[in-house]
């Protein structure tokens, strides 16, 4: 769950508790170039009044309009289809041939959302299953290896921090990544044995150890949902991480430096347990370049190279235009 279906649930949840009448909206399926993805969420009250989207705007209207005349007043969830043919595709303002189907649940349990609102506040991955026929829905545990299903009688939906970011590391740069990599739903993790960071990072949520990394890593257990990024800059603690990192299967291992840097990292690197494949999986320098020079702009490169290797998207950092430009991932080092 990110950020803003956060925000919507929360708000439905309040609405409901001022006695209001809320329709919960699903994306349940896409086709095409929908612009939003399965799972997104989008509260309805009886007034018309909104809180999230699940088609970027595209089709809200129409939705808002059948939600409050055909829908609010049922108890039973309804599927709604949108964008089937390019006339209802552009109609809708839906990408050509776009098209998305969202379940509208107009009664929705009350004190199963504030039951799925806490396990979420509290970093729990949840599983909630809505049954279509009655409008019932349990919340079981969950694990990353759960998916969002729909089959016209269940919905599966996957709550909580289903990715994980773990940053080895609590400087400045640190910081600004935390925040963002939450603003994105990920559970963050710090790991950093320095005396001079053992006040660790300051920001709720933000699970900080003060273990070596290469026992901090073992002790967490990486799966494919895990990226671990190294910003010390201190070979002793980076590299410890990086060894054991990319012999795991994390979906992007990640470390600060110049290019200069890195290679010099990845002759160290040759020099354990490591094949040539492991040692070319390290994203280095860390980033995509975007000419960044402040941590909050580093930030953002480390996020966006994070984000496409989540979703499989190829990324070129191309520098060789810019020889004479300091690296994003360089700056401050000495």
């Amino acid at each position: 769950m990110d950020s803003a279906d956060f925000s919507v649930l929360n708000t439905c949840i309040a609405w409901m508790e001022q006695g209001r009448r809320v329709a919960l909206v699903t994306v349940v399926e896409t086709w095409g170039s929908s612009p939003r993805p399965v799972g997104s969420w989008l509260a309805v009250r009886e007034d018309g009044q909104v809180v999230g989207s699940v088609s970027g705007g595209c089709v809200e209207d129409d939705l808002i309009a059948r939600v409050r005349s055909e829908i609010l007043p049922t108890s039973r969830p309804q599927s709604v289809l949108y964008g089937v043919s390019k006339e209802e595709a552009a109609r809708f303002g839906l990408p050509c041939g776009g098209s998305v189907r969202v379940v509208v649940e107009p009664q929705p349990e009350l004190a199963g959302l504030k039951l799925l609102l806490q396990r979420v506040a509290d970093k729990r991955m949840s599983l909630r299953l809505l049954d279509m026929a009655s409008g019932h829905f349990e919340i079981r545990d969950a694990s990353r290896a759960d998916q969002f299903r729909f089959d016209g009688a269940t919905m599966r939906c996957v709550h909580g921090p289903r990715w994980r970011l773990i940053l080895v590391g609590a400087g400045q740069l640190s910081q600004y990544v935390c925040q963002m990599a939450m603003a994105a739903d990920y559970q963050v993790v710090v790991i950093d044995p320095r005396e001079e960071f053992a006040e660790g990072i300051q920001l709720a949520g933000v699970e900080f150890l003060r273990d070596m990394p290469d026992d901090a890593l073992m002790q967490l257990g990486i799966d494919n949902h895990t990226a671990i990024v190294a910003l010390t800059h201190d070979p002793k603690l980076d590299d410890l991480a990086l060894i054991d990192a990319l012999k795991s299967p994390a979906f992007y291992v990640g470390a600060l430096g110049s290019r200069a840097t890195t290679a010099k990292r990845r002759e160290r690197l040759r020099l354990f347990d490591l094949s040539h494949e492991e040692i070319g999986a390290l994203h280095g320098p860390v980033g995509l370049y975007i000419g960044a020079k402040t941590p909050p702009e580093m930030a953002i490169s480390i996020l966006a190279e994070v984000t496409a290797a989540k979703y499989g998207v190829p990324a070129t950092q191309r520098r060789d235009h810019a020889e004479s430009a300091p690296s994003a991932c360089a700056v401050g080092e000495g």
